[in-house]
């Protein structure tokens, strides 16, 4: 009997589902610690923040419409997004903000998938790297487990404060800007949770890997806090 020749090419260019996880967290609590573990592990991780950065430096494929909607001086000479005036602007403007995003979460999402679909063969699972997941309320359809990066609050301040040298008003402003510890804690499928050191977290995450490359692809199982 003939063999359609599409048909079969498409059955063996198709690519197995594979466990898709939702890494977020608030700032400062370790994110990107725990998604650097994963990738050496052999996750392959998709960082949505990165994509951001490239989508707004110069040439980037949200430059123009940022142009358009907001004006040209929030683009700085290089023709990249000038991200200090942007980020104080949309802070402090609810309407503006939501506008921003609806220029970058569809673009972030579509550069997202193409990278996933990219993923090498040898990557058990993927990892979404999505730090507001719980306030784009779109994302959690697109993934099968939800994991959180979880510290408290105090940790959360001290740690904003060192890293980006803000005063404890400032960094308490951006958290509070955020979804809450609480509301992160309820979506969450697993909790990573980040207190003390670096070492440690990386052997909760090595521990996590475990846990994904056995899980079923369609995600499932029980609530893992580590």
């Amino acid at each position: 009997m003939a063999t359609n020749s599409s048909s079969a090419s498409s059955r063996s260019d198709a690519r197995p589902h594979r466990l898709r996880v939702g890494l977020t967290g608030g700032i400062g609590s370790g994110k990107s610690l725990v998604a650097a573990e994963l990738a050496q592990l052999g996750a392959h991780v998709i960082d949505t923040d990165a994509i951001a950065h490239a989508l707004t430096a110069p040439g980037g494929g949200a430059i123009d419409a940022i142009r358009a909607r907001f004006g040209a001086e929030f683009i700085d000479r290089s023709g990249a997004l000038e991200r200090a005036r942007m980020r104080e602007f949309v802070f402090r403007d609810a309407s503006a903000r939501k506008a921003l995003e609806q220029i970058l979460h569809p673009l972030i999402g579509a550069d997202a998938e193409a990278s996933a679909a990219a993923a090498p063969a040898s990557a058990p699972y993927l990892v979404f790297v999505i730090p507001l997941l719980i306030e784009s309320g779109s994302w959690r359809a697109r993934v099968e487990r939800v994991l959180v990066v979880d510290c408290a609050l105090d940790t959360q301040v001290a740690r904003v404060m060192c890293r980006s040298g803000l005063d404890e008003r400032a960094a308490r402003a951006i958290i509070a800007s955020q979804a809450t510890r609480a509301a992160r804690l309820d979506a969450a499928d697993d909790v990573l949770v980040n207190e003390d050191t670096p070492a440690n977290a990386r052997l909760r995450a090595a521990r996590l890997h475990a846990l994904y490359v056995a899980l079923h692809p369609r995600g499932g199982g029980a609530r893992a806090t580590l």
